[in-house]
């Protein structure tokens, strides 16, 4: 039930996107969408049948030669987006910025594709076409699906004109990154990798001053030709400049690393974040819960 929720309000969110923002400010799309606007503009056929027609053309030959499981997840989406686009494309209206409508195009979209890849779906089109080429001929997915987006998003210089055509490139991007945030969660995280002399007082400041843990390795350095210990530490971004003028007060010449991490669960997460955990767990936790410690490492975060 959930997955279907997900499915029909990601599916009713893409469709908001082309009828109220792409097919009233002169945007395209990539995929199938992106081919049906760019008919729409050039001679005026209906999205919402253009759609229905090349999706139900791409299944039925994706049936053929596709595993059953990924036709059956676009059986629903497909008619149902269709519909929608049908019910809602006269309901559009110009903006005055075309900027700020690639923008909401790209964040309504971007949207849809998160709650359709949650549900376990696709919204077929030129995925389903990039399937068929990996099945067929080995084909990279993400490649083949680029290339026939690209080509789309294209075409449509000699349609909408360059103007628009970048317009769209930026609703494509935007769409990109809320799409990742849908699946994968607001709540970024920071990494650190960090390579010290003083990686057990590192630890040990990370676990008193900061109330979270460290992994410790050892390491060597090819450079130096010395040992060092390099500690592995995961905390939120918005601790992260109080944990590096930690780090360096303890070693001025500390070598950090950082990154972002997205999806991290277990040890300390897993404490910090379940429903009957108030507060941070204390380094007497780790002790007392056997996270596994040992005179080289620490417990993960």
């Amino acid at each position: 039930m959930k997955n279907l929720l997900f499915l029909t309000f990601g599916t009713f969110l893409f469709a908001l996107s082309i009828t109220q923002f792409a097919m009233s400010n002169n945007l395209a799309e990539g995929g199938i969408a992106g081919l049906a606007l760019l008919l729409f503009f050039a001679f005026g056929l209906s999205p919402a049948i253009v759609t229905f027609i090349f999706n139900a053309v791409l299944l039925a030959i994706g049936y053929r030669v596709l595993p059953k499981h990924m036709i059956y997840k676009s059986l629903l989406n497909v008619p149902l987006f269709s519909l929608f686009v049908y019910l809602m494309e006269d309901w559009g209206q110009p903006m005055a910025d075309p900027l700020l409508a690639a923008i909401f195009t790209g964040v309504f979209t971007g949207a849809g594709f998160g709650f359709i890849f949650q549900a376990g779906s696709t919204t077929g089109g030129t995925s389903t076409v990039a399937r068929m080429l990996n099945h067929k001929f080995g084909w990279e997915l993400t490649g083949a699906n680029f290339v026939l987006d690209a080509v789309i998003v294209g075409v449509g210089i000699f349609i909408i004109g360059p103007l628009h055509t970048m317009y769209t490139i930026v609703a494509l991007y935007v769409g990109k990154k809320i799409t990742d945030y849908v699946l994968e969660g607001f709540q970024s995280r920071k990494a650190l990798n960090v390579i010290s002399t003083k990686g057990d007082d590192i630890a040990d400041a990370v676990i008193r001053l900061m109330n979270s843990s460290a992994t410790i390795y050892e390491a060597y350095g090819s450079f130096s030709q010395k040992k060092h210990q390099m500690v592995y530490i995961v905390i939120e971004k918005q601790r992260l400049f109080h944990l590096k003028q930690m780090v360096y007060d303890i070693d001025p010449n500390a070598f950090i690393v950082v990154y972002t991490v997205k999806d991290v669960s277990g040890g300390t997460f897993l404490n910090q974040y379940h429903p009957s955990q108030k507060s941070f767990p204390t380094k007497d936790t780790f002790e007392d819960e056997d996270f596994g410690e040992s005179n080289d490492s620490r417990s993960s975060p």
